[in-house]
C-alpha cells in the first residue's frame, strides 16, 4: 500500500477537536504519542485540510517478553498534518526524528542529508552515524520492498512510493533504530533522495503494518508481533499517548475481534464489523456494505493515520439519516462535512458492532466543533469514489482515548477505553 488518504473544497475555517519471575526481565519501556503544529504554538486545522488530509490518506489505503512503550504526541502540535508520531532514534550515535506512527505502511523512510525536496531541517546525517549502510541489490531486504528497483550503473536497491499526492525514491538502508530504551540493530528502511510534493511526513515515517519491512516482522521476536497504542486527544501538544511494544502492560480486560487477511491488501488490518447502532437503534445497512471480500478488498479496516472514519455510502447514509432523525434540527454542510448544526445540540451514540466486541463510542468522538462553538458536525464522511470506495475505515479520531491492541501473533485486534489525553 503506498499513499495516504482525502480532500475537499478551500474553505478555511479552524477547529477545536474536543477536550482531541527470576528471568530478569527488561525494564518497560514506554513511547509517548503526540497528535502530529509547528513548535508547539496552538494551532487548529479546518476542516478542509482534515478531509485533504484523508483523501491523501484514503487513496494510499490502495523470545525476549517485555513493555516497551513508546511516548505519542497529534502530529498538529509539530508539522501541521493528522497524523501521530512519535520520538525515535536513528543512527549511532543516535540522532532524533519525529515518525509518523503508521498502521497501513511497512517499510520506515526518513529524510536524509542530500535529499532532493524534503521538507524538514531536521535531516538524518547518514555520514554522521559509524553504523549506516546502503543495501545492495543482491540483500534479501530489496526484493520485501514494494516497487523496489535498482537503477543503472549503480548496486544499490532503491523503492519508490506514491503518499498522498507526493512520491518519492529511497534508497534501501540498514542503520540502528532506537525506541525508547530499545536499540534494534541493522533496521532496514528507506533513506529518501527525491521527493514531489507536500505531502510526505517532514522526519518521516514508521511503518507498523503487517509486511516483512514492518517494525513487528524487522524485531523478530522482541515484541512477539504485538503493540497497541493510545491515541490522545488531537489538539493536545504534550506526549501523552503512548505506543506499547510487546505483550507485557497490555490490558487484560479487554474484547477481542479476530484479525482478517485480505490478499489485495495484504498489510492492512481488516476486521469483520457486523453493523452500527446509532443510539439504541442498529440502522439498516445492506449486508454488502460491510462484507469482507478478499477479490475486491472491501471490508472494514483500523487505520492510524485517516482522520475521521469514513463509511462506504450505503452505511454513511444509513447512519446520517438516523443521526438527523434523532437531532431534528435543520442541518448544513461545513467542508466537507454534510451533517452539521449551528444550534446546540445532544449527539446520540454511535457504536461499532464487530465479532466478538462493539465499541460505543463517547460524545466527543461522535462529532467536532468549530473554533468558535458556533458549529457542531459529525465526525464523519462517506468513503471516496474510487477503489477505496469500499473500504471502510475506523480512522484515528474515532480511536481517541481508547487503548487500540494489535495482537498479530494470535490474529485479534481489541480496544477498550483509556484516557491519554
Amino acid at each position: 500500500m503506498a499513499a495516504s488518504f482525502f480532500s475537499f473544497s478551500s474553505l478555511i475555517i479552524f477547529f477545536t477537536l474536543l477536550c482531541l519471575s527470576n528471568a530478569s526481565p527488561r525494564l518497560p519501556t514506554n513511547l509517548k504519542l503526540i497528535p502530529f503544529t509547528p513548535h508547539l504554538q496552538p494551532s487548529f486545522l479546518s476542516f478542509d485540510q482534515i478531509n485533504a488530509h484523508d483523501k491523501s490518506r484514503l487513496s494510499y489505503l490502495d523470545n525476549l517478553i517485555k513493555k516497551t512503550s513508546v511516548p505519542i504526541v497529534s502530529g498538529r502540535a509539530f508539522q501541521q498534518a493528522g497524523n501521530y508520531l512519535v520520538r525515535a532514534n536513528v543512527g549511532t550515535p543516535g540522532q532524533t526524528l519525529l515518525m509518523v506512527m503508521d498502521t497501513s505502511n511497512d517499510a520506515a523512510w526518513i529524510p536524509c542529508s542530500g535529499c532532493s525536496g524534503c521538507s524538514s531541517q531536521t535531516l538524518f546525517t547518514l555520514e554522521q552515524s559509524s553504523t549506516y549502510k546502503p543495501l545492495q541489490c543482491n540483500a534479501p531486504q530489496c526484493r520485501q520492498a514494494v516497487n523496489w528497483f535498482c537503477p543503472p550503473a549503480t548496486s544499490d536497491c532503491h523503492f519508490n512510493l506514491t503518499y498522498g499526492g507526493s512520491s518519492f525514491d529511497a534508497l534501501l538502508s540498514l542503520d540502528s533504530l532506537g525506541l525508547a530504551q530499545d536499540t534494534l540493530p541493522g533496521y532496514a528502511f528507506g533513506c529518501l533522495r527525491t521527493v514531489t510534493g507536500t505531502s510526505i511526513p517532514a522526519q518521516g515515517l514508521l511503518g507498523l503494518g503487517r509486511g516483512p519491512l514492518s517494525l513487528l516482522s524487522q524485531a523478530g521476536n522482541l515484541y512477539q508481533k504485538t503493540f497497541s497504542y493510545c491515541l490522545p486527544d488531537f489538539r493536545a501538544t504534550n506526549f501523552t499517548g503512548s505506543l506499547r511494544l510487546g505483550t507485557v502492560g497490555q490490558p487484560i480486560r479487554i474484547k477481542y475481534t479476530p484479525l482478517l487477511t485480505n490478499p489485495r491488501r495484504p498489510t492492512l488490518y481488516y476486521v469483520n464489523m457486523t453493523g452500527i447502532r446509532v443510539g439504541k437503534r442498529f440502522v439498516d445497512i445492506p449486508s454488502s456494505a460491510l462484507a469482507f471480500n478478499p477479490a475486491t478488498g472491501a471490508g472494514t479496516i483500523f487505520d492510524s493515520g485517516t482522520m475521521v472514519t469514513r463509511l462506504v455510502a450505503p452505511a454513511y447514509a444509513a447512519v446520517r439519516a438516523e443521526f438527523l432523525r434523532r437531532i431534528n434540527l435543520p442541518v448544513s454542510s461545513l467542508g466537507g462535512f454534510d451533517t452539521c448544526f449551528t444550534q446546540p445540540i445532544v449527539p446520540p451514540t454511535i457504536s461499532f458492532h464487530f465479532d466478538g466486541m462493539f465499541v460505543t463510542l463517547p460524545t466527543e468522538n461522535v462529532v467536532i466543533h468549530s473554533s468558535y462553538g458556533t458549529t457542531t458536525c459529525l465526525a464523519m464522511a462517506a468513503a471516496p469514489d474510487n477503489v477505496n470506495s469500499v473500504v471502510n475505515v475506523i480512522a484515528s479520531y474515532q480511536q481517541q482515548n481508547h487503548r487500540v491492541l494489535y495482537d498479530v501473533a494470535n490474529s485479534r485486534l481489541g480496544v477498550s477505553r483509556e484516557r491519554c489525553s
